[in-house]
Protein backbone atom coordinates (compact mmCIF):
# COMPACT_ATOMS: atom_id res chain seq x y z
CA UNK A 1 0.00 0.00 0.00
CA UNK A 2 1.24 3.13 -1.04
CA UNK A 3 1.54 6.32 0.99
CA UNK A 4 -1.61 8.60 1.31
CA UNK A 5 0.13 11.71 1.98
CA UNK A 6 -2.62 13.74 1.37
CA UNK A 7 -5.00 11.93 3.83
CA UNK A 8 -2.13 12.25 6.44
CA UNK A 9 -1.88 15.55 6.16
CA UNK A 10 -5.84 16.40 6.33
CA UNK A 11 -6.11 14.23 8.65
CA UNK A 12 -3.26 15.40 11.02
CA UNK A 13 -4.21 19.00 10.70
CA UNK A 14 -7.97 18.09 11.20
CA UNK A 15 -6.49 16.69 14.89
CA UNK A 16 -5.11 20.06 15.35
CA UNK A 17 -8.29 22.28 14.45
CA UNK A 18 -10.24 20.19 16.23
CA UNK A 19 -7.89 20.40 19.30
CA UNK A 20 -7.95 23.97 19.47
CA UNK A 21 -11.63 24.40 18.71
CA UNK A 22 -12.64 21.95 21.60
CA UNK A 23 -10.30 23.51 24.29
CA UNK A 24 -11.74 27.20 22.90
CA UNK A 25 -15.06 25.46 23.72
CA UNK A 26 -14.03 24.48 27.11
CA UNK A 27 -12.80 27.56 28.38
CA UNK A 28 -16.16 29.35 28.00
CA UNK A 29 -18.53 26.26 29.08
CA UNK A 30 -17.35 22.71 30.58
CA UNK A 31 -18.72 19.99 28.60
CA UNK A 32 -20.82 17.37 30.55
CA UNK A 33 -19.66 14.05 30.31
CA UNK A 34 -19.64 10.76 32.57
CA UNK A 35 -20.81 12.31 36.23
CA UNK A 36 -21.32 15.81 35.19
CA UNK A 37 -24.06 14.63 33.03
CA UNK A 38 -27.46 16.17 33.16
CA UNK A 39 -29.89 14.30 35.35
CA UNK A 40 -32.07 12.11 33.43
CA UNK A 41 -29.90 12.11 30.27
CA UNK A 42 -30.47 8.49 28.71
CA UNK A 43 -27.58 6.20 29.74
CA UNK A 44 -27.50 3.20 27.54
CA UNK A 45 -24.19 1.11 27.80
CA UNK A 46 -22.42 -0.09 30.29
CA UNK A 47 -19.56 1.78 31.29
CA UNK A 48 -16.85 -1.08 31.18
CA UNK A 49 -18.59 -2.08 27.59
CA UNK A 50 -18.56 1.37 26.29
CA UNK A 51 -15.02 1.54 27.10
CA UNK A 52 -14.27 -1.23 25.33
CA UNK A 53 -15.83 -0.58 21.97
CA UNK A 54 -14.87 3.21 21.93
CA UNK A 55 -10.92 1.82 22.40
CA UNK A 56 -10.52 -0.92 20.23
CA UNK A 57 -10.44 0.43 17.22
CA UNK A 58 -7.29 2.06 18.11
CA UNK A 59 -5.47 -1.63 19.12
CA UNK A 60 -7.17 -3.36 15.81
CA UNK A 61 -6.62 -1.03 12.92
CA UNK A 62 -2.70 -0.26 13.46
CA UNK A 63 -2.37 -3.89 13.91
CA UNK A 64 -4.81 -5.19 10.74
CA UNK A 65 -2.12 -2.62 8.79
CA UNK A 66 0.75 -4.25 10.59
CA UNK A 67 -0.57 -7.75 9.85
CA UNK A 68 -1.29 -6.70 5.52
CA UNK A 69 1.38 -4.37 5.06
CA UNK A 70 4.43 -6.19 3.35
CA UNK A 71 7.81 -5.10 3.68
CA UNK A 72 9.65 -2.95 0.79
CA UNK A 73 12.70 -4.11 -1.08
CA UNK A 74 15.77 -2.13 0.48
CA UNK A 75 13.63 -1.06 3.14
CA UNK A 76 13.22 -4.31 5.50
CA UNK A 77 15.25 -2.88 8.23
CA UNK A 78 13.78 0.56 8.25
CA UNK A 79 9.80 -1.04 8.17
CA UNK A 80 10.60 -4.11 10.69
CA UNK A 81 11.99 -1.62 13.22
CA UNK A 82 8.85 0.95 12.72
CA UNK A 83 6.66 -2.02 13.61
CA UNK A 84 8.02 -3.02 16.49
CA UNK A 85 9.47 0.22 18.50
CA UNK A 86 7.20 3.07 16.81
CA UNK A 87 3.87 1.73 16.20
CA UNK A 88 4.12 -0.76 19.23
CA UNK A 89 4.48 2.09 21.47
CA UNK A 90 0.92 3.31 20.21
CA UNK A 91 -0.49 -0.02 20.04
CA UNK A 92 0.85 -1.01 23.92
CA UNK A 93 -1.24 1.76 25.58
CA UNK A 94 -4.52 1.11 23.61
CA UNK A 95 -3.97 -2.85 24.16
CA UNK A 96 -4.17 -1.86 27.96
CA UNK A 97 -6.79 0.32 28.04
CA UNK A 98 -9.14 -2.12 25.65
CA UNK A 99 -8.70 -5.33 27.41
CA UNK A 100 -7.11 -4.70 30.95
CA UNK A 101 -8.39 -1.12 32.10
CA UNK A 102 -11.79 -1.45 30.64
CA UNK A 103 -12.73 -4.55 32.70
CA UNK A 104 -10.90 -3.01 35.64
CA UNK A 105 -12.70 0.44 35.93
CA UNK A 106 -15.98 1.13 37.66
CA UNK A 107 -18.13 3.72 36.52
CA UNK A 108 -21.92 5.28 35.54
CA UNK A 109 -23.52 3.82 32.67
CA UNK A 110 -22.68 6.24 29.44
CA UNK A 111 -24.66 7.48 26.52
CA UNK A 112 -24.17 5.39 23.52
CA UNK A 113 -23.59 9.20 21.16
CA UNK A 114 -20.36 9.33 23.33
CA UNK A 115 -18.78 5.64 22.87
CA UNK A 116 -19.68 6.64 18.83
CA UNK A 117 -17.86 9.11 18.64
CA UNK A 118 -14.86 8.16 20.60
CA UNK A 119 -14.79 5.07 18.91
CA UNK A 120 -14.70 7.35 15.43
CA UNK A 121 -11.83 9.32 16.43
CA UNK A 122 -10.02 5.92 17.83
CA UNK A 123 -10.95 4.96 14.29
CA UNK A 124 -9.32 7.55 12.14
CA UNK A 125 -6.24 8.41 14.74
CA UNK A 126 -5.54 4.23 15.04
CA UNK A 127 -5.70 4.85 10.98
CA UNK A 128 -3.63 7.93 10.36
CA UNK A 129 -0.87 6.68 13.05
CA UNK A 130 -0.78 3.26 11.53
CA UNK A 131 -0.58 4.05 7.97
CA UNK A 132 1.72 7.07 8.52
CA UNK A 133 4.61 4.75 10.14
CA UNK A 134 4.09 1.58 7.99
CA UNK A 135 4.01 3.83 4.70
CA UNK A 136 5.16 7.02 4.75
CA UNK A 137 7.38 7.53 7.31
CA UNK A 138 11.11 7.03 6.46
CA UNK A 139 14.55 7.54 8.81
CA UNK A 140 18.21 7.21 7.87
CA UNK A 141 20.18 4.36 8.60
CA UNK A 142 21.04 5.82 12.08
CA UNK A 143 18.39 6.60 13.36
CA UNK A 144 18.22 4.47 16.23
CA UNK A 145 21.05 5.88 17.65
CA UNK A 146 19.30 9.01 17.48
CA UNK A 147 19.07 10.83 21.82
CA UNK A 148 15.88 11.98 20.63
CA UNK A 149 14.03 8.62 20.03
CA UNK A 150 15.85 7.40 23.45
CA UNK A 151 14.20 10.32 25.13
CA UNK A 152 11.23 9.83 23.51
CA UNK A 153 10.97 6.18 24.55
CA UNK A 154 11.69 7.33 28.22
CA UNK A 155 9.08 9.64 28.40
CA UNK A 156 6.70 7.21 27.22
CA UNK A 157 7.55 4.53 29.17
CA UNK A 158 7.72 7.03 32.22
CA UNK A 159 4.23 8.40 31.12
CA UNK A 160 2.68 4.63 31.25
CA UNK A 161 3.73 3.99 34.29
CA UNK A 162 2.29 7.03 35.88
CA UNK A 163 -1.26 6.52 33.66
CA UNK A 164 -1.43 2.97 35.48
CA UNK A 165 -0.54 3.80 38.66
CA UNK A 166 -2.80 6.88 39.15
CA UNK A 167 -5.69 4.75 37.76
CA UNK A 168 -5.16 1.87 40.29
CA UNK A 169 -5.11 5.07 42.99
CA UNK A 170 -8.18 5.87 41.69
CA UNK A 171 -9.89 2.43 41.57
CA UNK A 172 -8.62 1.85 45.59
CA UNK A 173 -10.44 4.71 46.79
CA UNK A 174 -14.00 2.98 46.69
CA UNK A 175 -15.30 -0.32 47.71
CA UNK A 176 -17.40 -2.01 45.19
CA UNK A 177 -20.90 0.07 45.05
CA UNK A 178 -19.20 3.17 47.27
CA UNK A 179 -20.23 6.73 45.91
CA UNK A 180 -18.49 8.99 48.07
CA UNK A 181 -15.47 11.36 46.88
CA UNK A 182 -12.06 10.67 48.81
CA UNK A 183 -8.58 12.26 48.11
CA UNK A 184 -6.15 10.12 46.14
CA UNK A 185 -2.62 10.55 47.75
CA UNK A 186 0.68 8.96 46.35
CA UNK A 187 2.23 8.91 43.45
CA UNK A 188 1.73 12.25 40.89
CA UNK A 189 -0.84 12.50 42.99
CA UNK A 190 1.19 14.46 45.76
CA UNK A 191 1.78 16.57 43.09
CA UNK A 192 -1.57 17.22 40.43
CA UNK A 193 -4.77 16.33 40.78
CA UNK A 194 -5.08 14.50 37.51
CA UNK A 195 -2.18 12.45 37.64
CA UNK A 196 -3.66 9.85 35.35
CA UNK A 197 -4.27 12.83 32.96
CA UNK A 198 -1.00 14.15 33.37
CA UNK A 199 0.46 10.55 32.80
CA UNK A 200 -0.97 9.94 29.34
CA UNK A 201 -0.05 13.69 28.00
CA UNK A 202 3.49 12.67 29.34
CA UNK A 203 3.31 9.71 27.16
CA UNK A 204 1.97 10.96 23.63
CA UNK A 205 4.54 13.84 24.49
CA UNK A 206 7.31 11.26 24.72
CA UNK A 207 5.68 9.39 21.46
CA UNK A 208 5.91 12.79 19.47
CA UNK A 209 8.95 13.04 20.17
CA UNK A 210 10.37 9.47 19.08
CA UNK A 211 9.01 9.92 16.25
CA UNK A 212 9.46 13.56 15.23
CA UNK A 213 6.25 13.61 12.80
CA UNK A 214 3.23 15.78 12.11
CA UNK A 215 0.84 13.29 12.87
CA UNK A 216 1.99 12.23 16.57
CA UNK A 217 2.38 15.55 16.95
CA UNK A 218 -1.14 16.33 16.30
CA UNK A 219 -2.06 13.31 18.38
CA UNK A 220 -0.28 14.48 21.56
CA UNK A 221 -1.51 18.41 20.66
CA UNK A 222 -5.17 17.27 20.70
CA UNK A 223 -4.71 14.89 24.05
CA UNK A 224 -3.53 18.31 25.65
CA UNK A 225 -6.35 19.76 24.54
CA UNK A 226 -9.14 17.21 24.95
CA UNK A 227 -7.80 16.17 28.78
CA UNK A 228 -6.23 19.02 30.12
CA UNK A 229 -9.26 20.79 30.60
CA UNK A 230 -11.19 18.06 32.77
CA UNK A 231 -7.98 17.62 34.85
CA UNK A 232 -8.42 21.60 35.58
CA UNK A 233 -12.33 20.47 36.39
CA UNK A 234 -11.50 17.75 38.12
CA UNK A 235 -9.35 19.89 40.39
CA UNK A 236 -11.68 23.25 40.89
CA UNK A 237 -14.70 21.10 41.81
CA UNK A 238 -14.32 17.59 42.37
CA UNK A 239 -11.01 18.02 45.11
CA UNK A 240 -10.80 22.21 46.30
CA UNK A 241 -14.80 22.80 46.33
CA UNK A 242 -15.41 19.65 48.03
CA UNK A 243 -12.94 19.36 50.30
CA UNK A 244 -12.22 21.92 53.03
CA UNK A 245 -8.83 20.51 54.00
CA UNK A 246 -7.39 19.30 50.47
CA UNK A 247 -3.62 19.72 50.03
CA UNK A 248 -3.33 23.29 48.51
CA UNK A 249 -0.09 22.76 47.13
CA UNK A 250 -0.96 20.40 44.55
CA UNK A 251 -1.35 22.24 41.23
CA UNK A 252 -4.28 20.86 38.47
CA UNK A 253 -2.59 19.42 36.06
CA UNK A 254 1.79 20.04 35.48
CA UNK A 255 3.56 19.94 38.59
CA UNK A 256 4.43 23.44 40.42
CA UNK A 257 3.20 24.88 37.44
CA UNK A 258 -0.48 24.54 36.76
Amino acid sequence: MECREAVVSSLSWALIAGGALYLLQQTRSHTPYGRYAPPGESRCCPARLGWFLQEVPAFLLPLLILLYTDAEPGNTGDKSTGRTLLLGTFMLHYFHRTFIYSFLMRGRPVPLPIVLYAAIFCSLNGFLQGHFLLHCARYDPGWLTHARLAAGFLLFVCGLIINIHSDHILRSLRRPGETVYRIPYGGMFEFVSGANFFGEIVEWCGYAVATWSLPTFAFAFFTVCSIGPRAVHHHRYDYQQRFEDYPRSRKALIPFIL
